[in-house]
């Protein structure tokens, strides 16, 4: 997204490295954080639940960066880093390469509330921090920002299908009765945490080159969604030679686009 058709302007931090947010936007999180939590049981894969106990995230007030890295640093070595809007996708890989999780100090308004494009200090504090406190997910984030730092342009454009439908937009389980949400981009979405496990979209399992080829659009609710056998399949993916398989898939080319995707 270009800094023209940007919306959102993060808030900066004062002289003690506090964010003063207003009133009304830690209404929002509330309202968001409260809605979700009753979302979560038998939705949200146990990995996260537990993550999102060790964070003991308020309720009423927006965090403070500070209070998440503490928990971070303590559990895989990770911290947040406060960030404008937008960055740069050689930024973004820098601060993942070096346990950096990029956070855009700035919430969502009321018309995004369901779900938001850009993502917000919800959809990173919420949706991924607490699976941060695990080693699997830590390490194929700091796997992907180093892989993101060497890649083409080309390249990168392969290794986002990867993050889009594994830390975005993953699901994990053998079965249906087992299938849980780990992807901070559908926990994060109130609506799609409810949907993502309705049984209405296409489940996959998880295939590296399917992954890699399948298209996706972040302005629609997805279609499709790709399910680990279990997260430390993470651990596999972050010692695998990505880039040899993303050169098979680039060889290969893309899967033809979902059909709700042509819309």
């Amino acid at each position: 997204m270009t800094a023209e058709q940007h919306e959102y302007v993060a808030r900066q931090a004062d002289e003690q490295g506090i964010i003063r947010y207003p009133a009304d936007e830690h209404q929002i999180w509330s309202e968001l954080i409260t809605r979700q939590q009753q979302a979560l049981p038998n939705r949200a894969c146990p990995e996260y639940l537990e993550g999102l106990k060790k964070l003991n995230l308020p309720i009423q007030t927006i965090p403070q960066l500070k209070e998440i890295d503490d928990v971070l640093l303590s559990t895989t070595g990770w911290r947040t880093a406060a960030v404008p809007a937008l960055i740069s996708f050689k930024r973004f890989f820098e601060l993942l390469a070096n346990k950096s999780f990029p956070v855009a100090t700035f919430i969502r308004r009321r018309e995004d509330f369901d779900y938001i494009q850009e993502p917000d200090i919800f959809h990173e504090v919420a949706g991924h921090c607490p699976l941060l406190t695990h080693p699997a997910f830590a390490a194929f984030n700091e796997t992907y920002g180093k892989l993101g730092l060497i890649a083409s342009k080309e390249e990168r454009s392969f290794l986002a299908r990867l993050y889009w439908f594994t830390i975005e937009f993953g699901l994990v389980g053998n079965n249906d009765a087992q299938r849980r949400i780990y992807g901070g981009g559908i926990l994060s979405s109130p609506q799609e945490t409810v949907y993502a496990l309705s049984g209405e979209p296409e489940y996959r399992e998880f295939s590296l080159q399917d992954v890699l080829r399948t298209p996706y659009r972040i302005d629609r609710i997805q279609p499709i969604y790709y399910v680990l056998n279990h997260l430390d399949q993470l651990f596999e993916l972050a010692q695998a030679d990505l880039m040899s398989e993303i050169h098979i898939a680039m060889e290969k080319g893309l899967f033809s686009p979902h059909p709700s995707l042509t819309i």
